[in-house]
């Protein structure tokens, strides 16, 4: 049997108030061609399927009718796990229906291992291979609240946690190593080591030390990860693999080569094939002085005209002021196949300005240093006393809470 692994789809994402639609429409699609093409037999998602726990209506429906078109394929088998990001009521709620049609739904831990046991057979009731489908791990999965327990007693028993559940799991799946099966684990978490393309808020509050690689149990031919947007492997464990997200979800990961991942287990021997996700839409950031920002714009234009509108993080680095510079690039992207998402600007010679100036911030009221972060990241006066007027609200409404 062959498996897919694919993570973190983030269905009904909002990039800076812009719809992905398009884009996860284009890649769902395009998966379902490679799912036909590779013969897969069996689909992992780990997690993370949709961006908030209440999606909206069209990415429940970009979801379903996707599963419903596997439905006439060659694959047999769907596995879903919940990710941090997802409603364990909301993926659970068509459970057994989607049961009966060999698609597994795991969107939380129920207290019984065996509730997260999945057995896959053929059409003539053979054992093809065992999943350990774990859900992401809640903090009320994984202990109980002690009175006076400090930050790090959290951190510690939430990581004895994770590596308690992930043993017992291997424990309770010892009893299928004579069938001469693959045994797969799929999960949700922060694994020690792996590298993500900005810097994330760790799930487990801040403790980058969830589990290490080697600490999955040994049982397990491949270990199928979501969360981490990167794909990614880990040296001397290359049964444990991040597949990484299906589109780019930030600028950030624009360098990233977004891939699935072809899994195949045949005596033993593990065989992992990366395929490449096309690239629906192009995330740029520019960062150079204003002319030449323009004509990187018009470049982009004429490299993906005939594509969607590249989105771009216009970064203008003049050494003086541009006079509305905002104003003038939109106007300049007006016809073309660009839409500027972000347009910031640091110049050269007030940036210097602030650093060779020392200031000991216990002379300064707040709204000084608010005022010189704004000069120094190069707002304009107007856009200077909007941002002033609203942190000024924000001010007023901390102080009258702290009454």
């Amino acid at each position: 049997m062959r498996f897919l692994h694919t993570s973190d789809w983030h269905l009904g994402q909002k990039f800076l108030h812009r719809d992905r639609t398009q884009e996860h429409q284009l890649a769902l699609d395009w998966l379902q061609q490679i799912i036909e093409n590779q013969q897969i037999g069996c689909l992992i998602i780990a997690g993370d399927i949709f961006d908030i726990g209440n999606p909206p209506n069209y990415a429940r429906r970009m979801y379903y009718r996707f599963l419903t078109c596997l439905l006439d394929t060659c694959c047999q088998h769907i596995i879903i796990i919940g990710g941090n990001h997802d409603s364990p009521a909301m993926l659970n709620a068509p459970k057994e229906l989607l049961e009966s049609l060999n698609m597994h739904v795991i969107g939380t831990t129920t207290g019984n291992l065996e509730d997260e046991i999945i057995e896959l057979r053929d059409e003539e009731e053979n054992l093809q291979a065992v999943v350990a489908a774990i859900p992401f791990l809640r903090d009320k999965d994984l202990r109980s609240s002690i009175s006076g327990e400090t930050g790090d007693d959290r951190i510690k028993a939430i990581r004895a946690g994770i590596r308690a559940h992930y043993d017992a799991i291997g424990e309770t799946i010892e009893k299928y190593r004579s069938a001469k099966v693959p045994l797969l684990a799929v999960g949700h978490l922060y694994v020690k080591g792996s590298y993500a393309a900005e810097e994330r808020a760790n799930i487990y509050i801040g403790d980058k030390e969830n589990i290490e690689a080697a600490q999955f149990p040994d049982l397990f031919d491949y270990v199928a990860l979501g969360h981490i947007h990167r794909a990614q492997a880990f040296k001397g464990y290359e049964k444990v693999q991040y597949s990484g997200s299906l589109i780019p979800l930030s600028f950030s990961e624009t360098k990233d080569e977004k891939i699935v991942k072809v899994v195949e287990l045949n005596k033993d021997r593990l065989k992992v094939k990366d395929i490449p996700v096309p690239q629906f839409r192009r995330l740029k950031t520019i960062k150079m002085n204003f002319e030449d920002t323009k004509k990187r714009l018009l470049k982009l234009h004429e490299d993906y005209k005939d594509e969607l509108k590249v989105w771009v993080d216009a970064v203008v680095t003049d050494e003086k002021s541009v006079p509305n510079l905002d104003l003038e690039l939109r106007e300049f992207v007006r016809d073309l196949n660009v839409d500027l998402l972000k347009i910031r600007t640091t110049f050269q010679s007030k940036r210097n300005a602030v650093k060779a100036t020392e200031i000991d911030l216990k002379d300064l009221q707040p709204t000084d240093v608010f005022l010189q972060k704004c000069e120094a990241e190069g707002y304009n006066e107007e856009e200077t006393r909007e941002l002033l007027s609203s942190f000024k609200e924000l001010q007023s409404w901390i102080i009258e809470k702290e009454k």
